[in-house]
């Protein structure tokens, strides 16, 4: 899921130092509005922080050559049991460039309809899905109920994209910082052997 590299980075004035970098496969997660304006959250249990948080559907992309909107399709089926007709990209997150090449692309999904959710495994086996008002989800973000970080971007994205009337990406927009090194490392290594 990560691997940590050290890079040698020629700092300003030509000095040079030694830089960890986790590396990471980035992620998708999907703003999923439906018809009464209610945003689809997932309320599960996320050990490292020992409590349950209200999240939006999210994965990894950690599936060789999976297109990002995909991912994004897959996560919302796998779960919610929902599809969706229209998307667009909402906004994209360096999620702690600090340390860490993980970047994050949210997706804006409407025109839910419901299908056949696959058998949930792991901890989505015990998530439960909360349909919230996007003025009541946003509240909940300012109020620190809602403390994922890619449910407060994607919630925050969504307002002022609502509230100024502003417009997304379509779906395949570019994605220049998608993070692809440790897909890549991983994908010649299995070919490899």
């Amino acid at each position: 899921m990560v691997a940590l590299r050290l890079d040698q980075v020629e700092m300003p004035g030509g000095r040079v130092v030694e830089r960890e970098v986790v590396e990471h496969h980035g992620a998708v997660a999907v703003t999923a509005v439906d018809d009464a304006g209610n945003v689809v959250l997932i309320h599960q249990y996320r050990h490292p922080i020992g409590q349950r948080l209200l999240e939006l559907p999210a994965g990894l992309l950690d599936v060789p050559e999976e297109d990002p909107l995909e991912a994004a399709r897959r996560e919302l089926a796998e779960e919610t049991g929902l599809a969706a007709r229209d998307w667009a990209v909402l906004v994209d997150v360096a999620l702690s460039p600090g340390f860490t090449d993980e970047s994050l692309r949210v997706y804006l999904a409407r025109g839910l309809s419901e299908i056949d959710r696959p058998d949930p495994e792991n901890e989505e086996a015990d998530l439960e899905l909360v349909r919230m008002p996007v003025a009541e989800a946003v509240r909940a973000a300012l109020a620190g109920e809602i403390v994922n970080a890619t449910a407060v971007a994607g919630l925050l994205a969504l307002s002022a994209v609502t509230a100024g009337n502003l417009p997304v990406r379509p779906a395949d927009a570019p994605w220049p910082g998608q993070p692809t090194r440790l897909l890549r490392r991983q994908a010649a290594r299995r070919s490899e052997g």
